[in-house]
């Protein structure tokens, strides 16, 4: 999909000017640009540790084996790869129950099928999510020359990632969840713009984190207003989607 031209509405013209005899500025073309509001609006599952991939102590260089639990779908790629398809795209978290000095890198897709991955710090007694949300998951690797311990598992927590890049928090221009009226206070992370990214960096459109826990009923309805950079005559794909993937 393209998304490059403004949208005008009705019979007049705004933001005209004169031509050099002082003639009116023309007004059959319409009010405008209109067209540069995107309306986020998903009822996100509620989130699991163990969604992902059950109990497990991958070896050194080894992967999880990856299990589809409640809410997430699996799938083979035409390359024949198996992936875990989130409801909308998630941060990954890995949970182990007691010490654990292994970190482990993540890989998948994002919404818009660019590749994407996360080296992630080691979970001792706690969970560590990834800062870039994941609409897939292909595999999550132990990448330490230890052997993981205590039982790790592999989840999703409710850190949403967002559809446009947003470079900045007051291009948000609602956030509306579950039945609430005024706007929900939750967390908003704008667009990582470090080029090239990397295994380190954070998600390149930005992410949200609602006030409360994900139900499978609670929806999030977020406007974002998009600048010219992203939708307009003058828009690139790094203003509309961030800097590329890694």
């Amino acid at each position: 999909m393209q998304a490059s031209d403004d949208l005008f509405l009705g019979p007049a013209f705004s933001g005209g000017t004169p031509n050099s005899v002082g003639d009116p500025s023309p007004m059959a073309t319409g009010v405008g640009p209109m067209g540069r509001v995107y309306i986020f609006d998903v009822v996100p599952v509620t989130l699991g540790t163990a969604l992902l991939a059950t109990s497990q102590n991958p070896l050194s260089g080894a992967a999880f084996t990856l299990t589809a639990g409640a809410g997430v779908t699996s799938r083979i790629r035409a390359d024949g790869t198996t992936e875990l398809v989130l409801d909308t795209p998630r941060a990954v978290t890995v949970t182990a129950t007691g010490a654990n000095t292994a970190t482990y890198i993540i890989r998948g897709f994002d919404v818009y099928g660019q590749p994407m991955s996360q080296l992630i710090a080691a979970p001792s007694t706690s969970t560590v999510a990834t800062l870039k949300a994941f609409k897939t998951v292909t595999s999550v690797t132990n990448a330490n020359a230890t052997a993981g311990t205590n039982g790790l598992t592999v989840g999703f927590n409710d850190t949403l990632g967002l559809p446009v890049a947003v470079s900045a928090i007051i291009y948000v221009q609602a956030v509306k969840w579950d039945v609430a009226l005024l706007d929900n206070a939750g967390t908003v992370v704008v667009a990582d713009a470090t080029s090239p990214a990397t295994t380190a960096t954070g998600d390149v459109r930005g992410t949200y984190l609602p006030s409360t826990a994900s139900n499978g009923t609670r929806r999030l309805v977020m406007t974002i207003a998009v600048p010219g950079i992203g939708c307009g005559p003058n828009a690139t794909r790094v203003g509309a989607y961030g800097v590329t993937q890694v």
